[in-house]
């Protein structure tokens, strides 16, 4: 692997990635329960589901700090990557379920359904829903994107399409002839790969899953940058009709980002639903999207380990105001987020760059576009 991907911030992330995935399981697992240095069990899905959410915030800085596309719709790809788990989860179930029904899920039974939808087959297999973890988000990604991209739909334009589009799978995922379970959504998970998803080693396992995701990811994301491909990204995000004149198909390279983006949202949510033990149409809330925003814009937009830093610092945040003092959550985010962009534009892990720079910290601007003529 080429040096421009193994960087010294790289390095410092995985380390603290893949250490983490050694020593919080072995802090639940390994240590007593009567040390100080023991880990709760609900501790350990609850640090996991940050995991999960630093991917997903990857997935958006990969697309905006890189690419220049502030998508305001991700939330959707991290929540069909959940459905294609919660689906495979569901399926595991089997008589074991509230009715006994063999085939057919509890919600199916009580709404009457007489047998299985089509789409929910072959979710009894993991290596099916492993793959429809991937494919469902990136094919609805590439169908959008080639739709928007090609139309030249760009900026606040393009942010706004894709809210709509996450509002609108909320709205009819809320249905319950959806086959999705409808506002309750699939929960009561019993079984991964043939283990107990409640056992203790279960959930220590998933975390390491959720590690191994994370690092993987951001390596992907680096791989990219530094790639010639990246090199482009960065160009159309600066001075995209300049790029285009001088002879790259612009389209294209927006849809590569774009589809990577959301494959990787939908892993993050795959790996989330196990953990929380619940996946429905809430997840699919144009909210949640413009959060994992803030997360990137928190930790730095344009910089891979910002995005990481901002998702484990504004969700870890998030558990203490939520609470300690639940009603001032919202009020906090918004603060923080106004914060961020007047006084720190390149978020936390540009202020520490600038202060190891220079020694003290001063008001920085964010980087801007260069205009091009035809702009």
């Amino acid at each position: 692997m080429s040096r421009g991907v193994i960087d010294r911030t790289t390095l410092v992330v995985l380390a603290l990635v893949l250490g983490a995935a050694v020593v919080v399981p072995a802090l639940n697992l390994a240590v007593s329960a009567a040390s100080p240095f023991h880990l709760s069990d609900h501790l350990v899905p609850l640090i996991g589901k940050y995991l999960c959410f630093a991917l997903l915030a990857l997935a958006v800085d990969l697309v905006w700090g890189f690419c220049g596309i502030l998508s305001l719709g991700h939330g959707a790809f991290f929540a069909l990557g959940g459905y294609a788990m919660g689906m495979y989860l569901m399926r595991q179930i089997g008589s074991r379920g509230v009715y006994a029904h063999p085939v057919l899920p509890d919600f199916m039974v009580f709404l009457n359904w007489k047998e299985l939808p089509w789409f929910w087959h072959g979710f009894d297999r993991f290596w099916f829903a492993a793959v429809m973890v991937l494919f469902v988000p990136g094919l609805l990604a590439a169908v959008f994107g080639w739709f928007a991209f090609r139309s030249r739909v760009t900026g606040v334009y393009l942010s706004i399409i894709t809210q709509a589009l996450t509002f609108a799978l909320m709205l009819a995922f809320f249905r319950n002839d959806m086959g999705f379970g409808g506002n309750n959504g699939l929960t009561d998970f019993k079984d991964i790969l043939g283990f107990s998803v409640q056992a203790r080693s279960t959930r220590a396992a998933l975390f390491v899953a959720s590690a191994l995701a994370l690092a993987a990811g951001y390596l992907l994301c680096r791989f990219i940058i530094a790639s010639k491909l990246g090199k482009v990204l960065v160009a159309i995000r600066d001075a995209e009709s300049r790029t285009r004149f001088l002879g790259y198909r612009v389209e294209n390279f927006k849809l590569v980002a774009f589809t990577v983006s959301a494959m990787l949202a939908g892993v993050a949510g795959a790996l989330y639903v196990p953990q929380v033990g619940i996946i429905n149409p809430g997840e699919f809330a144009p909210a949640n999207s413009i959060e994992v925003v803030i997360w990137v814009a928190v930790g730095g937009r344009g910089t891979l380990a910002g995005a990481v830093l901002g998702a484990l610092a504004v969700n870890a945040g998030k558990t203490w105001f939520t609470g300690a003092i639940p009603e001032l959550w919202l009020f906090a985010l918004g603060g923080l987020f106004v914060v961020i962009t007047l006084l720190l534009p390149n978020g936390i892990l540009g202020l520490a760059s600038e202060v190891f720079r220079t020694g003290r910290w001063r008001r920085s601007t964010p980087v801007r576009p260069v205009p091009s003529p035809a702009e």
